[in-house]
């Protein structure tokens, strides 16, 4: 190499660093909205409700509520800002309320990834109460590259008219979502074929989602049953089992051509108890969702298993 490349090089190494370094230093910081752009936008529908801040510089912060599920709050950054540990959770007084205390609501785990924060029900909760008061929701841990610390505010600006859509739309989630009810089942007493109250609660749940979900095109009713008694008795008892289930999801208005009921009898035990056995499974299958290979008996081997 040449002396005048070589020296060029040389010279040029403090640049780099130097831009390194304000590179890394420029990710610490306070993060958040002024007033002049400061939006809250809510979505809504019957399986879930959000409402959605922009951050500048950093990402945004969402309240996420799903239907069957409680209020949950996350920050999802652009790049993960933060580094993993615990991060420091407080609403602070905006700069034009002096003297109003901050109150710390503690710390909470910050994970690897854009989703770093995560606050179940009862924190979220506690941040919503200090938006409506006015207050700002602070979270802060030491940035990634370097120990300076990573502030990140959430506007309380424009929160309060988003609000009324939100509890609106709370109050309108469904009782379930798909991943509650897309494998049920529910269990019989010895030689029975009754539903309790509990069992039709769940397929008024099941049968209020499908009504609601377009994308639900089949549902598999399969029925089952214990090894006590013979096996032309198990059969039997097993179809009149998954009649039942389907003849009620067709009574709170499920089409028929949405079900197809099978009875498997005792071919299929999921456990040694006769109590586990004693069922009928309900599958929900969405549009585009794999069918599962079918048995020669009839049975799909997904169902099996997962009784």
């Amino acid at each position: 190499m040449g002396a005048n490349k070589a020296a060029k090089i040389t010279a040029t190494l403090p640049g780099i660093a130097l831009a390194v370094s304000l590179s890394c230093q420029s990710v610490a910081g306070t993060y958040g909205a002024g007033i002049e752009n400061s939006q809250w936008y809510l979505s809504d529908s019957v399986f879930e409700c959000s409402l959605v801040h922009d951050i500048p510089g950093y990402g945004r912060a969402v309240f996420y509520h799903r239907a069957g599920e409680s209020l949950s709050f996350y920050l999802e950054s652009r790049v993960p800002l933060m580094r993993p540990g615990k991060a420091l959770v407080a609403v602070e007084a905006p700069a034009w309320r002096p003297g109003v205390e901050t109150r710390k609501l503690g710390y909470v785990p910050v994970a690897e990834g854009r989703r770093q924060v995560k606050l179940e029900a009862r924190h979220a909760m506690q941040l919503m109460q200090g938006l409506l008061e006015g207050m700002a929701p602070t979270v802060t841990r030491r940035a990634w590259y370097n120990d300076e610390a990573i502030r990140v505010r959430v506007s309380n600006i424009n929160f309060a008219r988003q609000m009324d859509g939100y509890q609106v739309c709370a109050a309108n989630l469904l009782p379930v979502n798909y991943d509650q009810i897309r494998r049920s089942r529910v269990a019989f007493a010895s030689g029975s074929t009754s539903l309790s109250d509990t069992d039709r609660q769940l397929l008024d749940n099941i049968a209020e989602f499908v009504m609601a979900d377009s994308t639900v095109e089949r549902i598999f009713v399969d029925g089952h049953s214990d090894r006590i008694g013979s096996r032309i008795t198990n059969r039997a008892l097993s179809e009149e089992r998954a009649k039942v289930v389907a003849d009620y999801l067709r009574s709170k208005g499920i089409s028929s051509d949405m079900i197809t009921v099978r009875a498997h009898g005792d071919q299929y035990p999921v456990s040694s108890r006769p109590a586990d056995n004693r069922r009928t499974t309900i599958r929900l299958q969405r549009q585009g969702e794999a069918t599962d290979l079918q048995q020669a008996s009839g049975g799909y081997a997904a169902d099996i298993p997962n009784g």
